[in-house]
């Protein structure tokens, strides 16, 4: 069973979520249990603060009825009716609105009660007095307004909304509050511990998020418990957790969408380099490595497409110098097998007239009149010129092929270069040429002998190729500084693409199983040479209408300047 490998850009996605979501995940739980017990820590603190402030407004309160009360007590001690003492306190309760009841009580009537605490809870009436001493045997009782105190001790915290504050009794019952809800003062009464510490704020909660203070005067009676609502933990704890929360959430995604951008360049630099491994590994050296480039590109990724960019085109140019190279071999090669086919057949027919002549004339047998030796010679010397223009064809192709033909360049009378063309033609087969050349035709810049040679192949090609009993017309005009020769014949229509690849070499319009005419199929590429070596042109044409022309373009003499040149083309 074959293992599935990952790819790259899979491997880096797996790895920079994990190496983003576990860090930030770990992250966030250390920093928002951080921020959590911070937060409950300050809202600890401030409960304890806010216990600490109502105990001093408490005290503070006590204090001023106490000296509001002991005032009280100098003017009691100066009215020596008790009658008249019990009315005065009654109309200070009615008119003062710090105490709502005044009572005058004495020891040795009342012994069970505690003249030690000055200050005590009353558990009858709900009432907070305060005890001060008229004489050894009297006491003043005075019950201090409950509105009174309520204003005074929370004034500071009036407007706090999101601490509800009791103060209870001794038996936990409810003596003033602020921000009163029944449910959350009676968790606070039961979660409260059984033993308190006196006078010291101390932290209780039982929800973890939700800190609560108390804050025992055991002097007093009285115990301060201030609760935390929800709301404040909503707009604290929760809210510092939800901010962290998406703070994480946006760094993480902000890093996802970073790692999944350069997982993108990355994986489309790399499937870019992998396409032209394997494009050069199957041969195909022309594919270039394009890159997508960016700040997210790496530099060895850059650097590696460029040396493998340069690599695979050194490559490409090597395989197509060696593909030239083959392929020139292979021309070589057909233009070897042809030349040894061409130069076999070609050569064979002129040899064996030659031979053959030439046997029956140095026969001493047989008795040869002056005609038959005449006919016999004249075949022997027409059969070694066309050998000796086949051998001169054939020795000029490496000269052409090598551009090592040396030209010499003179003023041509083409006249006479066509009629002494057209006498070695006419020499070879009987066809009518007409010759429409004028006397007065201007002058050319040629080769004469390479000219010569030249127009004695297109005559002979013109006379192999057209039809029986037809004439060879030879027409000549100046165009600018330019003189244009053409030959014209009538043949058989010729495709333009056969036309194109005429002047090739071993090009015959009749194949060698199909062949009817003499020629070893160089005559056109000999005659492209050597014009162009004369800095002129040729041009084949074939028309519908049955008519074929050669067309060549030479430069005219120029009669300003004699000067004769000699190019090595």
């Amino acid at each position: 069973m074959v293992k599935k490998r990952l790819k790259i850009v899979e491997q880096i996605i797996i790895i920079s979520l994990i190496s983003v979501l576990i860090p930030s995940v770990i992250s966030w739980f250390i920093i928002n249990n951080v921020s959590q017990h911070s937060i409950r820590q300050e809202l600890s603190n401030s409960a304890k603060m806010l216990a600490d402030i109502i105990e001093n407004n408490i005290v503070s309160i006590i204090k001023t009825d106490e000296n509001r009360l002991n005032e009280i007590i100098i003017a009691v001690k100066h009215i020596p009716q008790e009658r008249e003492q019990n009315l005065f306190l009654k109309d200070i309760s009615i008119n003062s609105g710090i105490f709502n009841d005044f009572e005058i009580i004495r020891p040795s009537e009342n012994k069970d009660f505690n003249y030690e605490n000055r200050i005590i809870y009353d558990k009858a009436d709900s009432g907070l007095w305060l005890i001060e001493k008229i004489h050894d045997d009297k006491y003043i009782k005075a019950k201090i307004n409950t509105k009174t105190i309520k204003d005074n001790i929370f004034k500071e915290v009036s407007a706090e909304k999101n601490r509800r504050i009791y103060i209870v009794d001794e038996d936990s019952k409810l003596v003033i509050s602020h921000n009163y809800n029944e449910k959350d003062f009676q968790d606070c009464i039961k979660q409260l511990p059984f033993k308190l510490v006196n006078n010291v704020a101390t932290h209780f909660e039982k929800i973890k998020n939700q800190p609560r203070v108390y804050l025992k005067r055991a002097d007093m009676g009285l115990t301060i418990i201030v609760s935390t609502t929800d709301q404040l933990t909503a707009a604290t704890i929760n809210k510092a957790r939800i901010k962290i929360l998406l703070a994480f959430l946006a760094t993480a995604a902000v890093t996802i969408f970073l790692t999944l951008l350069y997982s993108y360049y990355l994986y489309r630099n790399m499937r870019q380099l992998f396409n032209g491994i394997m494009a050069a590994s199957k041969g195909n050296y022309q594919r270039q490595i394009s890159l997508l480039t960016s700040i997210f590109t790496p530099r060895e990724i850059v650097l590696f497409s460029d040396e493998f960019n340069k690599m695979v085109r050194k490559i490409n140019e090597s395989y197509n110098e060696l593909q030239q190279k083959n392929k020139e071999l292979k021309q070589l090669d057909a233009f070897r097998s042809n030349l040894v086919d061409t130069v076999s057949h070609e050569l064979r027919t002129p040899l064996t007239s030659i031979r053959g002549y030439t046997s029956r004339l140095l026969r001493t047998d047989i008795t040869i009149d002056e005609e038959t030796k005449h006919k016999s010679l004249l075949i022997i010397k027409q059969q070694s010129e066309r050998l000796s223009r086949m051998i001169e064809d054939l020795l000029v192709i490496p000269d052409i092929e090598g551009a090592k033909l040396n030209i010499n360049m003179e003023r041509v009378n083409l006249l006479n270069i066509i009629e002494s063309s057209i006498y070695s033609v006419k020499n070879m087969e009987d066809r009518q040429i007409e010759n429409n050349i004028s006397n007065s035709f201007p002058d050319v810049i040629a080769d004469k002998d390479r000219l010569e040679q030249v127009m004695i192949n297109l005559l002979g090609n013109a006379d192999k190729y057209s039809y029986a009993d037809t004439p060879i017309k030879i027409d000549a005009e100046v165009k600018e500084d330019k003189a244009i020769i053409k030959i014209t014949n009538q043949a058989d229509y010729i495709e333009q693409s056969v036309l194109n690849t005429l002047s090739d070499k071993f090009i015959r319009l009749d194949d060698r199983t199909t062949r009817t005419t003499r020629g070893t199929g160089l005559g056109l590429y000999i005659v492209k040479g050597l014009i162009e070596a004369m800095h002129g042109s040729i041009l084949l044409k074939s028309t519908i209408d049955n008519i074929f022309e050669t067309q060549i373009t030479l430069n005219l003499f120029d009669e300003s300047s004699d000067e004769v040149s000699s190019d090595e083309a």
